[in-house]
């Protein structure tokens, strides 16, 4: 069964379509990705998952139960956490203070080889742990958004553009940890503007155009595709 499954998901922003009806499914310990160009609905899917977007028709379902509609902080202490394009961190608080929000909604209190988790995965975040938030480089920030949403100790993380604006070294950095923390157990889905990068880290993808799902596979064969190559690889 589906960890994560969405079911002729419809959303609209006032009178305007933005996802006409889409099907996908994640399965438990993958990382799946949806690319596709700006304004295809990748973003609208993942805030509607999050419930960030209430939809107007279909069904998401979490570990076989509907989250259709359910607040977000209920949806994270469920544990589906988002790390939102633009990263939304609190930039007037420290990273530590950013860190201990992250654990929040939990009932058991932040142990320190979780905080050594954390530290491993992104060293800097150690060094700059008295820091604000807002003083950090861009890809520091991202480092701090992705931990802050692992200390809710999330099942499923999804990811809304996690390389954008960041030095190609950064990247590099970034999705190194996305396969570690995928490694470790959590499954993602994610979103990603560079399409070649999402899909050899993915092990599957779907390909969203103007709110509908156009193409659905594992990378491999995504990778190997004349129309995928020439539309969103450059080839």
């Amino acid at each position: 069964m589906s960890i994560l499954a969405v079911r002729n998901l419809q959303v609209a922003y006032g009178t305007i379509p933005a996802l006409h009806g889409i099907d996908l499914d994640v399965e438990k310990g993958e990382i799946v990705t949806l690319i596709g160009a700006n304004g295809a609905g990748k973003t609208t899917t993942l805030r509607t998952i999050s419930g960030l977007l209430r939809p107007r028709g279909g069904q998401v379902m979490f570990n076989g139960r509907s989250i259709t509609g359910v607040k977000p902080h209920v949806i994270t202490a469920m544990g589906v956490s988002h790390v939102p394009e633009g990263r939304g961190i609190f930039a007037n608080l420290t990273v530590a203070d950013n860190l201990e929000l992250g654990a929040y909604l939990r009932k058991e209190k932040v142990t320190t080889s979780e905080y050594e988790r954390i530290f491993s995965l992104f060293p800097l975040l150690k060094e700059r742990i008295k820091q604000n938030a807002g003083t950090l480089s861009g890809g520091e920030q991202q480092m701090l958004a992705i931990s802050r949403a692992l200390m809710s100790k999330p099942s499923v993380l999804l990811l809304d553009e996690p390389s954008l604006g960041l030095a190609p070294q950064m990247v590099q950095t970034i999705f190194r940890v996305i396969r570690e923390i995928n490694a470790e157990g959590t499954t993602i889905l994610l979103v990603e503007q560079n399409a070649h990068m999402a899909l050899v880290t993915a092990r599957r993808a779907y390909v969203m155009e103007t709110g509908r799902i156009v193409a659905a596979d594992e990378t491999k064969a995504l990778l190997a595709s004349d129309r995928i190559k020439k539309a969103y690889l450059g080839g």
